[in-house]
Order: structure tokens, then C-alpha cells, then sequence
């Protein structure tokens, strides 16, 4: 065996090692326990009249959170202003064939809508797809006095694009209002739950943001206010019918599989173990190969 053949054997050999621990990680990780958003204000609100104890949420508290709704159709002809004070049409931001990313705030809020469109500017600065060109950020605002506030739209664009930083994307960026039927007609969809609350003198609400498909239907909730760029990225691809993002992009999502229990993307196991064996495949075709080459040398040397 020459020099060569050593050394394709060798990393032969350690490809072929590396996908059986590849494997064994894969198998301890299935073995774990599965982790589940466990805020109550997320959780599928079913009744049991077996259960008699209080899960210990205060009274206003039970009437709020977010219900996944998977697959159903926002309301396209909802009618709402953009940040110049013109009527738009929701459905007039899903006319360019992108996904979108929805989150549904109000500009006043004092502390966690802030919270909900920092945690989504930081996290979409980490990925590689653009505002405007590979999807679309809708905010809408859920308090119907903020209609008649034409600037707060306004001032909250201006201020998320800064923050954003990637000129040329300020077009993707859309921050709506709308009276109370719209605002109706978008939460129910969403399966978005809210109450007014006179002791704080602001709105009892739940976070997160939805991916939305170019068609208007909802496929993605990412909960909370802190979101992995991965998990936004895959969203859109796969909102998008992985129309956009790279080969690499394509590969990996191969290999992760959307919770929605989580709202995370979590290893697939066994789109990974088929990786691996295919890979394993490969490596032992070629550690034939290299082996038949080694023992028809001697052969035809002795003709």
C-alpha cells in the first residue's frame, strides 16, 4: 500500500468513527427528556372537571396567552394604517411571495413589547437573510387607541431600522394599526389572548412571534423574548418552501425538526442517523475500493 492509500484509508477509517459517535450522541440525546415550554400562558387551555386545584395564575391571568394555531389563514381583507396613516390591507404585505414574521405588540407598551421587538431585531441581525428581500416584519399593535396616533407607527419604524442596522431593508420593516374590529379579527386568528388592566393602567399579555407562510397561514410560534437566530432562520425557510437561504441552510434543516410544544428546533434523529449511514456507506465502498486496488497490484505485477 502506498503513501496515499494510507492516508485515504486512515481518514476513511475516522469518518467512519466519528459517525458512530455521532450516532451514540444522537441516541443520548433521544434518551433525555424532552423539554416543553412550561409557562402556563402558553399552554393548551383544556377544560377537566376532575381538577379542582388552582394552578395558582391570578384570575386575569388565565384569560391571556397564546394558542398555537397552525395552518390557519390570517385575515387578509382586515383593513389597518401603516406608518404614514394610509388604510392598508393586511393581505396587501403577502403580495411579494415572502414568509413574514408577525408579532403582535402595542407602542406604548411600557416594558414587554420593547422586550418582544429587541429580542427579534438582535436575533434577526444574527441571520443572513434580509428584510424585504426574503421576508417581511409585520408588527401590529393590539390597542385600537394608538389608530388615532399616527406617529407611534412612525417613530417605532424609524427607531427598529436604526436599531436593525443593514440599510436597504428599511422596505421589509412594517408597523401597523387598527381599530378595534381588525385588531379582533388578527388575534383571533393568531389564537392571541389579552386583557386590559385598570390597576397597572396597561395591557395583561402573553409574548412571542409567529412565521407566517406567503399565503397568509400561520406555521411557526417562537414564545418569550429571546429568540435563537436559528430558529427564525429555519422558520422562514421552511415558511418559504425553502425557496430562500443557502445549500448549507438546506442541509442542516435536514437535520432539525420544528417542536411545536417547545417552539424550538430540535435535532432529528433520525434524518441524522440516515446521514450518518450514508456516510458510513460511502466509507466502507471506499475502504473496499482502496483495498481491491492494494491486492490487484501483486496480480498484475506477476502476469
Amino acid at each position: 500500500m502506498n503513501r496515499k492509500e494510507t492516508i485515504l484509508l486512515v481518514l476513511i477509517c475516522r469518518a467512519i468513527v466519528l459517525s458512530i459517535v455521532l450516532v451514540c450522541l444522537c441516541g443520548a440525546s433521544l434518551a433525555q427528556k424532552s423539554e416543553h415550554y412550561n409557562s402556563p400562558l402558553y399552554s393548551p387551555k383544556t377544560y377537566d372537571p376532575s381538577v379542582t386545584v388552582s394552578n395558582g395564575l391570578p384570575e386575569q391571568l388565565k384569560l391571556i396567552g397564546i394558542e398555537q394555531r397552525l395552518g390557519e389563514q390570517l385575515p387578509f381583507d382586515a383593513t389597518f394604517k401603516n406608518e404614514q396613516g394610509n388604510a392598508v390591507r393586511l393581505g396587501d404585505y403577502f403580495k411579494s411571495g415572502r414568509p413574514a414574521i408577525l408579532a403582535l405588540v402595542y407602542y406604548e407598551c411600557p416594558m414587554l413589547c420593547n422586550q418582544v421587538l429587541n429580542g427579534l431585531t438582535g436575533s434577526l441581525k444574527g441571520i443572513s437573510l434580509d428584510p424585504g428581500k426574503d421576508y417581511d416584519v409585520v408588527a401590529i399593535s393590539f390597542d385600537a387607541r394608538e389608530n388615532d396616533k399616527s406617529d407611534l407607527a412612525a417613530n417605532k419604524k424609524a427607531s427598529y431600522t436604526e436599531r436593525f442596522g443593514r440599510p436597504g431593508t428599511e422596505g421589509g420593516w412594517h408597523f401597523l394599526t387598527g381599530d378595534q374590529n381588525a385588531i379582533d379579527a388578527i388575534t383571533k386568528a393568531a389564537g392571541f389572548s389579552y386583557e386590559w388592566d385598570a390597576k397597572s393602567n396597561q395591557f395583561a399579555h402573553a409574548s412571542g412571534v409567529m412565521v407566517v407562510t406567503p399565503d397568509g397561514k400561520l406555521s411557526r410560534y417562537f414564545y418569550g423574548i429571546d429568540y435563537a437566530p436559528k430558529d427564525l432562520k429555519f422558520g422562514l425557510i421552511e415558511s418559504a418552501d425553502k425557496k430562500i437561504g443557502t445549500a448549507s441552510d438546506q442541509l442542516l434543516l435536514y437535520c432539525y425538526h420544528y417542536d411545536p410544544a417547545t417552539g424550538k428546533y430540535g435535532l432529528a434523529i433520525l434524518s441524522v442517523m440516515r446521514v450518518v449511514s450514508v456516510v458510513m456507506l460511502i466509507g466502507m465502498a471506499a475502504t473496499g475500493f482502496v483495498f481491491w486496488r492494494r491486492n490487484k497490484k501483486p496480480v498484475e505485477s506477476g502476469q
